[in-house]
């Protein structure tokens, strides 16, 4: 069911009214202007209206009056976003104006409010509806929890029903929505067209690895290309991972799901770009073809790798889709990938890492991110750490020999693919909620969309 479903244009005459109110100080001052009634209903149920707490407000006749919502200093998107399922059923509406951005925000939370993942449930829950705020744009509202929606979904549904074939059925299905072309090029013809890496990585599996390919826009437009990892399941390889580590492993496209995501939203806000979008599509099992460690992988670029370790298998299917990228000379590369453990050591599981070749894309992307509350966080591309890939046996290893500055690395390794002059972005992103928080249950999340889709909607319009 779409999420825009709970947000309406029309009030009705049982329409309830959403108060916001900042802190103690903005309930004083509100209560000013209220009957004695209402202000010795607050006091005694002793609300303080901290960020994200609710008041409902009765009227003379036990019927609701309004409901006092309790707001941070700036409006996020999950102010509202626990209210459709929080408040009595009913359609609600904000009795003040806010801005364009805090109008999208409210209205994009409250429809991530009602976000489920219902496929293998019966069962659908209903929420409460709101009024479209004065000043918020719907379309660009829908867009954006359309492709969040989607992103989040693959993320979800469990690798026996997402592999290889079935990312590429949903990205044709995006394609041919928006009149995008798609290419395909799967199994032995991956060797055929010189994508070796991503053959090797996906060759164990009885699904045949495969590489996506879309093209949309008109192509006087400014090139963007965006790659995402499509490891629909890592067992780890002959390396193979622990059970509990194995465990959330059909996130491991999540990179290909946040582009996925990012790319629907630019197709149907028409965000003027030429766009391309890679997605290098493997499961990485375990069988008697599998990749071995120290076997050395030809790629794309002509670079040779030294497999120091199976289970950093990401980095090799994105050197292939890096390479074939920069054949374009996009003006702006932009990958996304659950590539490292050690990002999330270092910066938590809800804050992806950037890293970045050009200051001024890095800094519109970080702005963006403040912009729509989706941020991220740079880490450097620190070249003195680039000596740690060596390898005596090839052009380089996919792994450095020590545990540390893991995600560096592995950037510094997708770096040797990138052409030169190439603005290029790379997100490390965990793409999973593993605590439920209002507007994003646990589950799959497509970490920095709102944010990329800001910054291309800013520097190239629509």
């Amino acid at each position: 069911m779409p999420l825009s479903k709970y947000l309406v244009s029309k009030r009705t005459p049982s329409t309830i009214p959403l108060s916001l109110v900042k802190g103690n100080a903005g309930l004083k001052t509100w209560l000013k202007s209220q009957p004695k009634m209402v202000n010795t209903w607050v006091n005694a149920l002793k609300f303080k209206a901290t960020a994200g707490t609710t008041c409902v407000v009765p009227d003379k006749d036990g019927s609701i009056a309004r409901v006092l919502v309790g707001a941070s200093k700036h409006f996020d998107p999950w102010q509202l976003a626990k209210l459709p399922g929080a408040l009595p059923k009913g359609r609600y509406f904000l009795d003040a104006d806010v801005d364009r951005n805090a109008a999208n925000a409210l209205s994009l939370g409250w429809a991530l409010g009602t976000y489920q993942f219902a496929r293998y449930k019966r069962g659908e829950r209903t929420y409460s509806e709101l009024v479209w705020p004065r000043g918020a744009d719907p379309d660009y509202v829908t867009a954006l929890a359309k492709a969040i929606v989607l992103g989040r979904d693959l993320i979800n549904v469990p690798a026996e029903d997402m592999g290889p074939a079935e990312l590429a059925a949903v990205a044709k299905d995006i394609a041919t929505e928006f009149s995008a072309t798609l290419r395909q090029v799967v199994g032995e013809d991956l060797l055929a067209q010189n994508y070796p890496a991503v053959h090797a990585v996906g060759r164990a599996s009885s699904r045949p690895p495969r590489l996506i390919d879309i093209v949309w826009g008109d192509k006087k437009h400014p090139r963007v290309t965006l790659v995402g990892k499509g490891v629909c399941f890592d067992t780890g390889g002959l390396d193979i991972k622990p059970a509990e580590s194995m465990k959330l492993m059909k996130k491991d496209m999540g990179g290909a799901a946040t582009v996925l995501a990012v790319a629907r939203a630019i197709m149907e806000l028409r965000i003027k770009v030429r766009l391309r979008v890679l997605v290098p599509a493997v499961e990485n099992s375990v069988s008697g073809n599998a990749f071995r460690p120290l076997d050395v992988l030809n790629t794309r670029k002509g670079l040779t790798v030294e497999v120091g370790h199976t289970d950093a298998e990401g980095r090799l299917i994105l050197s292939d889709a890096l390479a074939e990228a920069c054949e374009d000379s996009p003006e702006l590369l932009i990958d996304v990938a659950t590539l490292t453990g050690a990002a999330r050591v270092a910066l938590g599981t809800s804050l992806p890492a950037l890293f970045c070749n050009d200051d001024t894309s890095a800094t519109e992307l970080l702005e963006s991110g403040e912009r729509v509350h989706d941020p991220l966080w740079r880490l450097p591309l620190f070249a003195a750490y680039r000596s740690s890939l060596d390898s005596k046996v090839a052009d380089l290893s996919n792994i450095s020999p020590g545990p540390y500055a893991g995600a560096i690395t592995a950037a510094l390794f997708l770096k040797e693919f990138v052409s030169d002059g190439i603005p290029w972005m790379h997100i490390d992103t965990m793409a999973y909620n593993l605590t439920a928080q209002p507007g994003r249950p646990v589950g799959g999340e497509v970490f920095g969309v709102r944010a990329i889709v800001d910054m291309l909607e800013s520097r190239y319009g629509r």
